[in-house]
């Protein structure tokens, strides 16, 4: 009985290679890349910035950052002065400055950062890291991850 499966099962393969094989592919036409197919005109810059989406933002005396040491689950606040930095365990943490929206102080903060790996003096990350998307730049290091929470006005 098995064996007798295996034939059909071989006999089926084969008469499927043998159908496949009657395939015949045929060439695209080319395509002509000297005119493009597509209009394209871009719009105008005014009307994505306009005075509803621009906001005022003020700079903060520095910033609260939250740093996770992955392998041991020690996790951090520090608060660092604008134009300072700071070592924490392996890294190394410059705040360039904190800038905030002047209107909603607690909506959101962007701070520049610049994170080092102390003793290799290879940067780790360099910009700006945005409290309410820190995914969006964030810091890709095989050890630690940092935040930024908030900025602080002393």
């Amino acid at each position: 009985m098995r064996g007798a499966l295996c034939g059909a099962v071989v006999a089926a393969v084969m008469a499927g290679a043998a159908w496949a094989q009657d395939i015949t592919v045929e060439p695209l036409p080319p395509i002509d890349l000297s005119e493009p197919t597509l209009e394209y005109s871009p719009l105008p810059q005014d009307e994505f910035v306009t005075e509803e989406t621009q906001v005022e933002v003020s700079t903060g005396t520095g910033a609260v950052i939250r740093v996770l040491d992955r392998v041991s689950g020690q996790v951090a606040e520090l608060e660092l002065p604008n134009a300072t930095k700071t070592g924490y365990q392996r890294i190394e943490i410059a705040l360039g400055e904190c800038r905030f929206p002047t209107e909603d102080p607690a909506s959101d903060a962007f701070a520049y950062l610049t994170v080092t790996n102390v003793g290799e003096g290879d940067v780790a990350f360099a910009g700006w890291m945005i409290a309410s998307s820190p995914a969006l730049s964030a810091l890709d290091h095989p050890r630690y991850d940092v935040w930024v929470i908030r900025c602080t006005n002393a």
